[in-house]
């Protein structure tokens, strides 16, 4: 065979005969079942975008032929007569929110050429250009006829899924991103090689976005990480100055999220070094009311989402170790420490929370774990499987023994969860504070480890144990490509089947 040159391109009204040629010998085991010229004249009226052919020097051997459909109108149990309308095509609407495949084939001698994943891209590539939720279709399985007295459908499906069976549709479908998403009768009556079964395949379109959110909906997240230098404050109004410049400064870079340390206000302790630790940590928890109050107007007036590190708070005559997100619309959330270290416990008195949730921002969906939460794997889990894309963790560490386990944990979380991880940690010497003597950090945002992203995983780092802003850039488009495509794939390959975890007494 002399191939000159392949193209793919959109087909047009000319190319019939060619057409027909292929398409006859490609379902010559469908008794030469083919479009007639009006139907492909119709088509090509109501959607020309959607019929692509593949030509080799310059012949029509192959195409696909896709309509749009409102799938909701039709759901998952429908037929190939009910979907295309019997072949009217009055299914299709521009205002559908699907891409359905109703024709694929190459002639059977260009066969081996890869010319049928040209055509699976240029659906691709359609779907998205479309902002277009998925591509679905009916697939035939003509090689279940050999199975059929041993296996069901769902078991020869499941054998093909695992290679221990080859299906010339069904296989290439898989391998070309594709998942069945239900077994369907009758589908193809006529199907005789299906024995009347199909596979509705999906392809999802990870770049899709509802209209309603595309105007205001940010890919590119801009992330300041404050490394706060542990001293002396005589009260709240020097503190906050403090901290103001920080905001002031990331600010200025139009970052979307500031993170502070865990406990950051600590130095206030100073004044009460004389009563024992417990009580002095109960002491300041007395000005978290009045420093949340501050945070809240300075999001507003910077126009940055904070997450205030963590303060300690009473509720209920218990302590707690409380971090707090305002954003930047006015708006708070709240939440707690569920593992104290033992020394907060022995020290300080501090009690575990009881509840974890994702926080929806105007900057992506975000968690908190404050420091040593970040070594309990479970907790990351959790908040990924409600769609989590950046987790924030404050972070208070005296040594570097005590750093590097939420260093590496933290960078375990943003592989095992596909999501960027930043922290934030206190740094110097606080000798007049019980407790309190050392700090060290190097704060930083990891991300996932694939191709797209840092090959050590690192987005950002700041100098270790030197006060500093930390401004980094995360892209949270790519790691919706990377849920569905990454060289492994952490959280669609968990084997449920065979583990699991309840939060709360409810199954995760």
């Amino acid at each position: 065979m002399d191939l000159q040159s392949i193209e793919l391109r959109q087909l047009e009204v000319e190319d019939y005969q060619e057409l027909k040629k292929s398409m006859k010998s490609a379902y010559i085991d469908m008794e030469g079942d083919y479009w007639d010229a009006n139907s492909i004249k119709r088509l090509l009226k109501l959607f020309p975008e959607g019929q692509i052919c593949v030509t080799v020097n310059n012949v029509v051997v192959g195409c696909a032929l896709s309509i749009i459909v409102d799938y909701d109108k039709f759901g998952d149990n429908h037929t190939y007569k009910q979907i295309t309308g019997d072949s009217s095509f009055k299914t299709h609407t521009d205002k559908g929110d699907v891409l359905y495949g109703i024709e694929i084939f190459v002639h059977p001698d260009f066969r081996g050429l890869r010319l049928a994943r040209r055509l699976y891209e240029g659906r691709k590539a359609l779907c998205e250009k479309l902002n277009l939720k998925s591509i679905i279709a009916g697939g035939r399985i003509p090689n279940y006829k050999k199975h059929q007295n041993e296996l069901t459908p769902r078991q020869y499906i499941d054998k093909v899924k695992y290679k221990e069976i080859y299906d010339p549709i069904l296989s290439f479908q898989l391998s070309n991103d594709f998942h069945v998403r239900k077994i369907l009768r009758n589908y193809l009556p006529e199907d005789v090689s299906s024995k009347g079964f199909a596979t509705l395949i999906e392809w999802n379109n990870v770049y899709f976005e509802e209209v309603s959110k595309v105007i205001n909906r940010k890919t590119v997240v801009r992330i300041g990480l404050v490394q706060w230098q542990m001293r002396p404050y005589n009260n709240i109004s020097e503190l906050m100055k403090h901290a103001e410049y920080f905001i002031d400064a990331v600010s200025d870079y139009q970052s979307d999220f500031i993170l502070f340390p865990e406990l950051f206000n600590t130095p206030l302790m100073a004044e009460y070094n004389h009563m024992d630790a417990a009580q002095a940590m109960r002491e300041l928890a007395k000005y978290t009311q009045p420093i949340v109050e501050e945070f809240s107007k300075l999001a507003v007036s910077y126009n940055v989402n904070i997450i205030a590190g963590s303060m300690p708070k009473i509720e209920d005559e218990s302590l707690y170790n409380v971090s707090f997100l305002f954003r930047r619309n006015g708006s708070m959330e709240e939440t707690v420490k569920i593992h104290p270290t033992p020394s907060e416990i022995s020290s300080w008195g501090m009690r575990g929370g009881n509840d974890l949730q994702v926080f929806e921002t105007d900057a992506g969906k975000i968690g908190i774990l404050i420091c040593y939460d970040v070594e309990f794997p479970e907790l990351s889990r959790i908040l990924a499987s409600q769609d989590m894309q950046i987790l924030f963790v404050p972070f208070l560490t005296d040594t570097q023994n005590g750093y590097n386990r939420v260093k590496f944990c933290a960078q375990a979380r943003a592989i095992e969860n596909e999501c960027y991880v930043a922290i934030a940690g206190c740094v110097g010497n606080l000798p007049n504070v019980n407790n309190m003597d050392i700090s060290y950090a190097q704060s930083a945002v990891f991300t996932p480890s694939d191709f797209g992203f840092p090959t050590n995983g690192i987005q950002s780092e700041a100098t270790p144990n030197t006060e500093m802003i930390v401004i980094a850039d995360v892209d949270l488009s790519v790691l919706g490509e990377l849920h569905e495509y990454g060289s492994v794939q952490n959280l669609k390959d968990r084997r449920t089947d065979l583990y699991g975890f309840t939060f709360n007494g409810k199954k995760v």
